[in-house]
């Protein structure tokens, strides 16, 4: 399966994904997948480096080119209150994204 059709799914089961990314195993839960300049990034909250939590519970950009050994994990996630799916860096490129919860 292609990098972002594990990204995709993952979004849409709202699941967490594995990867390497520069040289760190991290469990990411994947919000938007978007392109800029013909690369394709996901925002994803990184919950994990190298089995350890994160010092900071954030968004991050993550280039898909950049996430090596990529799978759908099946651990579940809530989307990060700092989740702006309207953000104007999606504006042009947004692919796929969480549906915000309606309350």
């Amino acid at each position: 399966m292609e990098p972002n059709q594990i990204v995709l799914e993952a979004i849409a089961r709202q699941k967490c994904i594995t990867a390497t990314y520069n040289k760190q195993n991290v469990k990411l839960a994947p919000h938007v997948l978007w392109t800029r300049h013909d690369d394709l990034f996901v925002d994803a909250v990184a919950l994990e480096r190298d089995g350890k939590p994160p010092r900071e519970y954030k968004m991050g950009t993550y280039k898909i080119d950049g996430l090596k050994d990529l799978a759908v994990h099946e651990q579940s996630f809530l989307p990060a209150t700092t989740y702006n799916p309207n953000d104007e860096k999606y504006a042009a490129g947004k692919l796929f994204a969480l549906e915000p919860l309606k309350v």
